[in-house]
């Protein structure tokens, strides 16, 4: 069911938005059977706590959804969606004192809300429908509801039926729908083309490595993003334990949100000059898999000794940075779902990133609260940089010792960026349980703070 607000002009019933310690006064300006109906309820105006209201000729006149205390609102995102997505049929609009920012945030937690993975199972189609709050901008938050449906069902949609050859074919729809520019390098052409570590990756399974490209727009400054695409991470010969494998779909959850934050950008036409790359592999076992122990000449003349082959995606990223850093870009931005060490530093909400740029830096975090996509600045620590040299190639792709797993996976990747207007993303890509406008599967992190950002950082 396509995302959509509400009719402006159609006839809608009322949301009443009410803060913990407004509730007093705010039930006190009710009727007096409102009243007596939201005490014999219990209703404490919790967050996210719903009630519908009778009418007097037994249908829904309106509802209440308790906006907590600030407190609660601090600790959670997202949770008037609680109760609005538990409204039934019909038209409704919101009535309370919020701030554009809260109202925004309904909004899109709303949107969000509506999202069910339905490809192999069917779900019921929301039947409740929300007029856009007043000062909202509508266009905005439906670009970023859909590019989220899209970074979702990627990573929600398992590796039988998302293989390289399918997130290829679901990347060339992308760039159809925006009238972008499309190239693929498959198979043996990654050697050829000079693409050694991306092929080197990919090339044990039956399923054709490759490195996808696209670009849109004419104007502007340029913006290179680029996502790690393994479709299905087995370890490779350094095989994971079965366990360790069961979330291994969501592999290509950089690629998933790249995406995902380029087709938000097309969608409102940003004045810039979009540029996306997608190394696509399955890090796959079979007799010409990579051994541990190999070294690989990147593109970028650098060695690599390849200490794990579980560390994969950080030598088919390096190919691709190394080719984004060839075209001067105001900006080169990579995500992937890299590390265990960054989920173990932050957990599964927040997405770490890494810059040398202070204003980069300062542009994402104050954009993260008004996206609802929080952030976390994590160090280009130097002093770790003997970490990533193992003496007998140029870089280690699996430094021993298991300390700072995260720092060392960034710094790794920074060796093929000179650029210095460069962010590395390592998210998770993942919401292991359900959460408001979350339910547990692939999400999107960092998207949308960096499609807030993205005006000031790159001074459109």
């Amino acid at each position: 069911m396509p995302l959509a607000f509400a009719d402006p002009s159609a006839p809608s019933r009322p949301v009443h938005v009410v803060a913990s310690e407004a509730l007093a006064d705010w039930r006190a300006t009710q009727p007096e059977p409102v009243r007596a109906w939201l005490a014999a309820t219990g209703f404490e105006a919790s967050l996210g706590e719903l009630r519908l209201v009778p009418s007097t000729e037994g249908g829904i006149a309106a509802a209440v959804v308790g906006f907590g205390t600030a407190r609660s609102r601090a600790r959670s995102r997202f949770g008037l969606a609680r109760g609005l997505a538990a409204l039934p049929e019909g038209d409704w609009h919101l009535e309370g004192d919020l701030s554009p920012a809260e109202a925004a945030e309904a909004a899109l937690g709303w949107l969000l809300s509506g999202y069910a993975f339905t490809r192999y199972k069917a779900a019921g189609a929301v039947k409740a429908r929300l007029k856009l709050p007043a000062g909202c901008d509508g266009a905005r938050l439906l670009a970023m509801a859909e590019a989220e449906v899209l970074t979702r069902d990627l990573i929600n949609t398992p590796a039988s039926d998302m293989g390289p050859q399918e997130l290829e074919q679901a990347f060339l729809a992308l760039a159809d729908r925006f009238g972008a520019e499309t190239m693929a390098i498959r198979g043996d052409k990654l050697i050829e083309r000079n693409f050694p570590m991306i092929h080197a990756v990919g090339r044990a399974s039956p399923r054709e490595p490759r490195l996808l490209e696209m670009r849109w727009g004419e104007r502007g400054p340029r913006l290179t993003l680029v996502g790690k695409g393994v479709c299905f991470d087995t370890g490779g010969l350094d095989i994971k334990p079965s366990s360790g494998m069961l979330l291994m779909k969501k592999d290509m959850g950089g690629a998933a949100t790249v995406m995902g934050l380029a087709q938000m950008i097309m969608a409102i036409d940003l004045p810039v000059r979009l540029r996306v790359l997608v190394p696509a592999v399955e890090n796959a076992i079979s007799g010409n898999a990579m051994r541990p122990r190999d070294i690989l000449t990147s593109r970028k003349g650098l060695t690599v000794e390849v200490n794990n082959t579980d560390a994969e995606g950080r030598l088919i990223l390096a190919d691709a940075l190394a080719l984004a850093d060839e075209e001067r870009a105001d900006l080169i931005v990579s995500m992937a779902t890299l590390t265990g060490a960054a989920r173990v530093a932050v957990g599964p909400d927040l997405a770490p990133f890494y810059t040398d740029d202070e204003a980069l830096a300062a542009a994402l975090q104050a954009a993260a609260a008004p996206a609802c996509d929080p952030v976390w600045r994590m160090p280009f620590w130097e002093p770790y940089e003997p970490l990533i040299e193992p003496g007998i190639a140029d870089l280690d792709n699996a430094p021993s010792g298991g300390f700072a797993g995260s720092i060392t996976a960034a710094l790794f990747l920074r060796r093929f960026v000179a650029n210095p207007r460069y962010m590395h993303f390592d998210i998770y890509g993942h919401t292991p349980s359900d959460a408001p406008a979350r339910p547990k599967g692939g999400v999107g992190q960092g998207a949308r703070a960096l499609f807030t950002a993205l005006p000031q950082m790159l001074g459109l």
